[in-house]
């Protein structure tokens, strides 16, 4: 347990409240469960002194972070989000972080538990999930509840059903029940409109039948061997799975560009083609196709043992 370093300043947080005081004794789980569950600003200043000495230093962790994250859209000036204009972030970069923070398995096990009971001073304190979609909305899995007067009341929902795992932001709503109808219905528009593809299935497979239909497809002149051993390169796949809209899952294009001419030697890792992947969305991406083993140039040598070879076949003739 860690008797926290409390200040005054801690009591005149705004806001929604875990309700700590002076010299409080706590843990720094239980702080967690009083922050993400209640939305308790204190535990958010608390947890912020502990871990960065300071609110200012742990601000500068929290922006170090967003740059890492690639929050272009985000700046932080508190551990808590109380109105600053100086303190700011967008839809889009609430998702990003979202998808990292549930990565953490602390994290994600205290946004989707919906009580709780924490220790202050070694007294029970029940906490209530502040999130009203949790058990109420099949799927959802967390993650927070939001509300500032300049923010109005928002909400980061996750939420998984089936293969499909989404992250759905709503901000500014006037009204808690305008938050609840609105994260309805866009998650619920998402899985009745969205099916889930696996890209790198899709990708193999469009592969692995060209492979079947194509087996004398390749000249290779002046080469030793006579086949090639080729691959894709799967890093090159930026993800595995992609959600797209249900009657544009038959638009998918994959275009195989491989020359049938070669030169040898051909290299092991030479590029040889590409994979064209043509999205609904009009986004698209390549993956090179790639030769595994090295074909090698016929040498004198070659040359040489075959005049030989012919040249005995006639006198034995």
């Amino acid at each position: 347990m860690n008797k926290l370093p409390f200040h005054k300043k801690l009591l005149g947080t705004g806001g929604s409240r875990l309700g700590l005081s002076i010299n409080d004794i706590i843990t720094v789980e239980n702080l967690l469960y009083g922050l993400m569950m209640v939305s308790g600003n204190d535990a958010a200043v608390a947890l912020a002194e502990f871990i960065g000495g300071d609110i200012q230093n742990f601000a500068n962790l929290m922006n170090e972070k967003a740059q890492i994250l690639k929050l272009t859209s985000t700046h932080f000036i508190s551990p808590h989000g109380l109105d600053n204009d100086e303190h700011f972030t967008t839809a889009y970069d609430l998702a990003l972080l979202t998808d990292y923070a549930l990565q953490n398995e602390t994290f994600l096990k205290i946004v989707k538990t919906p009580n709780y009971t924490i220790s202050i001073n070694n007294h029970s304190k029940q906490l209530n999930n502040t999130n009203e979609l949790l058990g109420y909305l099949d799927g959802v899995y967390g993650v927070k509840t939001g509300f500032t007067n300049g923010a109005n009341r928002c909400l980061v929902s996750a939420c998984k059903r089936g293969n499909l795992d989404i992250i759905c932001v709503v901000l500014g709503c006037d009204t808690k029940q305008d938050r609840t109808k609105d994260s309805i219905n866009l998650i619920n528009y998402i899985f009745n409109n969205y099916t889930l593809v696996n890209v790198e299935n899709l990708i193999k497979t469009e592969f692995e039948n060209w492979k079947k239909n194509n087996t004398n497809y390749f000249k290779i002149n002046k080469s030793a061997e006579e086949n090639l051993n080729i691959n894709i390169n799967e890093a090159q796949i930026p993800f595995k799975y992609i959600a797209v809209y249900n009657s544009k899952v038959n638009n998918i294009s994959t275009i195989i560009n491989i020359s049938s001419y070669l030169e040898a030697p051909v290299l092991s890792g030479y590029k040889i083609g590409i994979i064209n992947i043509q999205l609904p969305n009009t986004s698209s991406f390549t993956v090179d196709i790639i030769n595994s083993i090295t074909i090698r140039r016929k040498s004198i040598y070659y040359y040489t043992n075959m005049f030989l070879k012919d040249y005995f076949s006639l006198l034995t003739f």
